[in-house]
């Protein structure tokens, strides 16, 4: 068993950590004793800013400076990337030869790269396998880490080890309703299915004995009061807080909230990603196939609906084909 691991990436901003963060759960539990270590070839990774306290306890060290391998040079044998350490295992998330090249030096142990078409790679896709670097992000991850371990992997939640931070969740949202997570929100417009259908899911789960829960960032204040007004049973976690904890905010909330959700429903956006990191059973509601079939969420349990096999932009998803979705959802995961 590896004691202490690598993983080798290009870096990521907050989209590629928010997408990654199952397969930082599955490496954990994979692996729950090693030390584990996340380098970014170049650049920065959120897991070093923004996304640093959702990784903490799943991920031991992260390097984000000194020699990477990101350099022209950086694979010729008297340059010493990362310090010339070494790692018991050494998993190259990235496809680049070269720079898979400085990522094998630093194993000591077993090396997994889909570089060169794992050419570099100690193990690789079985010769009959018929997706041997799949599509889907999430995917190919959960390929690394069967390589990895030898064995069939998923990926998994991710569990946010500060206590104070699961201990505000479990405040916010109790022990006894069920509840039922909405993200309206998107980076685009053209992404978003309207607020207004949302809504109107959550009035039906209402109506189902459930508690509706909205998520809404720090940029979406005016749909934000727009739902409360129009639903006020809705639960706003992350809003008109009074308790003493107030400090305890952004992206590792969201996930530690994910995890007391019976269900949520999001847009191919950040949200849903952090949902899926926290084991919410998820429906995703995606704008086109492409992006469906690449950036599909890590969720334990997942529904998808595509605008495009509906009509043109994500006015086209039916209300009912959400509220079905949903129901399936929530009977499967019960």
């Amino acid at each position: 068993m590896a004691r202490t691991i690598l993983i080798y990436s290009m870096g990521e901003v907050i989209g590629d950590g928010l997408i990654k963060l199952p397969f930082i759960g599955g490496l954990r539990r994979a692996f729950p004793d090693a030390h584990i270590t996340w380098a970014a070839a170049m650049g920065e990774t959120v897991y070093a800013g923004p996304l640093k306290a959702i990784v903490a306890g799943a991920l031991d060290e992260v390097i984000v400076e000194g020699v990477r391998g990101a350099g022209s040079l950086d694979w010729l044998p008297w340059v010493k990337p990362l310090g010339a350490r070494t790692f018991d295992l050494v998993i190259d998330t990235q496809e680049n030869v070269a720079r898979a090249m400085v990522a094998k030096r630093a194993a000591s142990g077993l090396f997994i790269s889909p570089a060169g078409g794992f050419r570099l790679s100690q193990r690789r896709p079985a010769a009959g396998d018929p997706d041997p670097w799949p599509t889907a992000v999430v995917d190919r991850f959960a390929k690394l880490l069967s390589l990895a371990t030898g064995k069939p992997e998923t990926l998994s939640p991710l569990q946010i080890a500060d206590a104070r931070t699961r201990a505000v969740a479990e405040a916010l949202l109790p022990s006894g309703p069920s509840y039922v997570g909405i993200a309206p929100g998107a980076g685009g417009q053209d992404k978003r299915w309207p607020l207004d259908r949302f809504l109107a899911l959550a009035e039906r789960q209402v109506a189902r004995g459930r508690t509706p829960v909205g998520f809404f960032g720090p940029d979406e204040a005016e749909d934000c009061r727009a739902a409360q007004a129009a639903l006020p049973g809705l639960l706003l976690p992350e809003w008109d807080r009074d308790d003493d904890f107030r400090d305890v905010k952004g992206p590792a909330l969201v996930v530690a909230l994910a995890g007391r959700l019976a269900a949520a429903v999001a847009n191919d956006a950040g949200p849903g990603h952090m949902f899926a990191a926290g084991g919410a059973p998820l429906l995703s509601l995606q704008k086109d196939r492409r992006r469906a079939a690449k950036f599909r969420p890590a969720a334990p349990h997942l529904e998808v609906l595509v605008a495009e096999d509906y009509g043109s932009d994500m006015t086209a998803l039916p209300l009912d084909a959400a509220d079905a979705a949903l129901e399936r959802l929530l009977k499967d995961a019960d």
